[in-house]
């Protein structure tokens, strides 16, 4: 689950990450509101709210350039959060589509020495989390990265001793900071850790991490999106979901506990297991097709389950065909065989249908659906499954 920055500024605050003063505002009124916390002949920056990186670089659909703005007092940032608000940002991670911004976030400007990366990710090859740092943050991380690697700092973290001070040492000394530069950022990475830690984030991200001409640390913007399956764990993360910038077909498969995520292809995918889920993807591809969605029945899915997980594949106009692939362990073949054949009688089902059941009760699972009368086409392997829907979907 990602939020808002605005919202992860605030956990940074609450965890002792220094931030510039900032406001939120969602509509015309609470813009007013806003700008009154701050000076008006003071430099506002007004930032776009929406789930994608790229928002200085974006583009509004009307023109408008930038969805993050430098204003010098309170008109010319009137004037840009207005130009934002309601209207839809298109960068490099939102797709040609873009998002509708609904909130806008107004933050005193300060002046920069130097920009920063940090970061604190989950490494799920080595089970750890691992700092990420570099001297070259800014909008461009991801162009430094991939042609100078060797500007990027990694450092893993032990999860049995968590984080500690030669961490915070090493870090702050390969970014060149000394004196009491050294203190305020281990301070700094020390809550970025607790707070990574204590609400089961997969990712906090600092970019830029600034330093004044004072000398002081500053974090200007922040990313942290969080594990889903921890989420009921903390309530207080579970109200910061902002649904609006959800997929529809994903939000109703949450609440049937599906694990759902929606593609650009045209062939639709029901799967238990996310490693065999990964693997029909990818022999789809391998014979010239396009998954439509990653969907992972699990392995206790019921018949209630199936038939949702049927209505949202088919709720997608791009589906023009589905493969259902089944290996029975926990999950048992004929409970599959029953959730699609109430689906049928529920949902039409106008596209070619491919089904490959394997595993606990398999020969039960097909001759219910033989003599369910379901149009289908049955498949012995994998392959063979793939090869038979791609080649309907095509042809």
């Amino acid at each position: 689950m990602n939020i808002h920055e605005y919202q992860a500024k605030r956990l940074l605050h609450d965890y002792g990450v220094p931030v510039p003063k900032g406001y939120a505002a969602q509509t015309s009124r609470e813009v007013e509101t806003a700008l009154s916390h701050l000076g008006t002949d003071e430099t506002i920056v007004v930032k776009a709210q929406i789930h994608a990186g790229g928002r200085g670089k974006g583009t509004f659909v009307d023109g408008y350039e930038g969805g993050v703005k430098l204003c010098k007092g309170r008109n010319a940032a009137l004037d840009a959060a207005t130009r934002m608000l309601d209207n839809t940002l298109v960068t490099k991670q939102t797709g040609p589509e873009g998002r509708k911004v609904q909130t806008i976030y107004f933050t005193e400007a300060c002046e920069i020495a130097h920009e920063y990366y940090l970061a604190i990710v989950l490494d799920r090859e080595t089970a750890q989390s691992v700092i990420i740092a570099s001297t070259e943050g800014g909008m461009d991380i991801e162009e430094v990265a991939d042609k100078t690697p060797e500007k990027i700092i990694k450092v893993p973290i032990s999860p049995t001793m968590g984080l500690r001070h030669h961490h915070c040492r090493r870090v702050a000394f390969e970014l060149g900071f000394s004196g009491d530069q050294v203190k305020q950022f281990a301070r700094i990475l020390t809550g970025l850790y607790k707070m990574f830690w204590e609400k089961n984030a997969m990712l906090v991200e600092i970019n830029p991490l600034v330093t004044t001409p004072e000398g002081k640390i500053l974090a200007l913007d922040a990313k942290v999106s969080f594990d889903d399956n921890s989420i009921f764990q903390h309530p207080d993360i579970q109200q910061l979901r902002d649904l609006n910038e959800e997929d529809p077909k994903e939000i109703e498969a949450s609440k049937h506990r599906l694990a759902y995520i929606a593609l650009d292809g045209n062939i639709a995918c029901m799967v238990n297991g996310a490693g065999l889920a990964m693997a029909t993807m990818d022999i789809i591809k391998s014979f010239g097709g396009e998954p439509a969605n990653f969907l992972d029945v699990g392995g206790g899915a019921n018949e209630e389950q199936v038939t949702a997980a049927f209505k949202i594949i088919l709720s997608d106009p791009k589906v023009e065909g589905i493969l259902v692939n089944i290996f029975g362990g926990i999950m048992k073949c004929d409970v599959i065989a029953r959730g699609i054949i109430a689906a049928a009688k529920n949902v039409d089902i106008t596209v070619p249908l491919v089904v490959r059941l394997e595993g606990t009760n398999v020969e039960e699972g097909k001759k219910l659906l033989r003599e369910s009368g379901v149009a289908l086409t049955p498949a012995d392997s994998l392959v063979e499954a793939a090869q038979i829907i791609v080649k309907q979907v095509q042809g």
